[in-house]
């Protein structure tokens, strides 16, 4: 006999209540093993073959894989994926109205951290399952939940290596105002590191000033970024091309001192077709020609795991399914998504969840009640047409 779980408004505020902020600074970042114990209670509860996956390098932090549904021969797998993220951005509590771990009902909304972006659509989840009888299910059922999706992309990035899924087709439910998302872009994140001579101010001899080269080198990014963006376009982005964006610089310690090493961080974002590892191969190329011949010291580094784009065929059935059950067209979007690292494993992807990009990372985060049904709606008909 099938045990029972909380009702839906339980869920979320359980859920909710959990920190489980991920950040690339350590004083902000927490653990995600209470959400995904409480995922694996509730699921097992469902009749779900439940495994919790400990990152390697983080074992604090876990993914969950719970299946439902008969096993399949290999290559004839035909079920659906259902997937998202457990991890949340750190939050500041000064900026919000409403205590960012505290479930609240107000304006026909849902405030809290995580209520959009994205924990609330495992409780979405289990609410659409609870109309089935899993005992009909032809084909299986995952539900996949994460680690790390805002800061490292460890957990997805894991499932390439070690995780064989016995389905075709997945949807991850990021916030895409229940419209199909079919492509995004991906990003990267880069440092050049300049290292020079110090030396006393008055005389331009006795050093080697990094900041200087900094100057030429910030002039390559400059002229790269118009190169790619003469080389790539792609019509179906509100932003055709590929950006590169410079966003932090720092060098020296002061005004009479040559400055003797100079950084600079900037990010990439990738359109469908443009390869991670090529453009880094192509930049470095660029930065050896440039510098050649001259005394500064210099390297190119990631500041974090780059994120591939995601591009999934319009006429694949998962595609045509989210836009017939959504009412919607699918779209391509700027912001990335763990959907890359499915398609790698020769899963379909779509994005498709409640609320709206707009509501992610911000103070006051919230969800609207009015969403709630219809995505519940539709992740049912996904279940039954996949499934059943």
């Amino acid at each position: 006999m099938k045990k029972s779980t909380p009702n839906l408004m339980s869920m979320l505020h359980q859920l909710i209540a959990i920190p489980s902020m991920s950040s690339v600074n350590p004083s902000f970042d927490t653990s995600n093993r209470a959400v995904i114990d409480l995922l694996a209670c509730w699921y097992e509860a469902l009749g779900f073959t439940v495994q919790v996956m400990p990152l390697p390098r983080q074992p604090h932090k876990a993914n969950l894989i719970a299946t439902i549904g008969p096993a399949q021969e290999h290559g004839k797998n035909q079920g659906i994926m259902l997937a998202g993220h457990t991890d949340t951005v750190p939050c500041e509590e000064k900026f919000w109205r409403f205590h960012p771990f505290r479930l609240t009902e107000q304006e026909n909304r849902l405030y809290g951290l995580g209520t959009t972006d994205m924990k609330s659509f495992f409780a979405l989840i289990i609410e659409a399952f609870k109309r089935f009888d899993a005992s009909r299910f032809k084909q299986p059922l995952v539900v996949l939940a994460t680690a790390d999706e805002e800061s490292s992309m460890e957990g997805a990035a894991m499932l390439i290596q070690e995780t064989s899924l016995p389905v075709r087709s997945a949807v991850i439910g990021e916030p895409t105002g229940l419209k199909p998302v079919n492509a995004h872009k991906g990003m990267i994140m880069n440092g050049i590191r300049l290292i020079g001579r110090g030396g006393h101010s008055s005389n331009p001899a006795l050093g080697l000033n990094a900041m200087e080269f900094m100057h030429q080198v910030l002039g390559e990014l400059i002229c790269w970024r118009d190169d790619l963006q003469r080389r790539y376009q792609d019509n179906r982005f509100a932003v055709p091309v590929p950006t590169l964006n410079l966003g932090h610089i720092q060098g020296g310690d002061n005004p009479n001192r040559i400055c003797d090493q100079c950084e600079v961080h900037f990010d990439i974002r990738l359109l469908p077709g443009m390869d991670v590892q090529s453009l880094h191969d192509e930049l470095h190329t660029r930065l050896k020609t440039l510098l050649a011949g001259t005394e500064i010291d210099w390297e190119f580094f990631p500041l974090k795991q780059g994120t591939p784009p995601m591009l999934t065929a319009k006429d694949s059935r998962i595609v045509k399914s989210c836009e017939l059950y959504s009412h919607a067209a699918a779209h391509a979007v700027a912001f990335c998504t763990e959907g890359p690292y499915l398609t790698k494993l020769g899963i379909d992807t779509v994005i498709l969840g409640p609320g709206n990009i707009a509501q992610a990372h911000q103070p006051d985060e919230y969800l609207e009640l009015s969403s709630i049904q219809p995505c519940v709606d539709i992740l049912a008909k996904l279940i039954a047409e996949h499934c059943l």
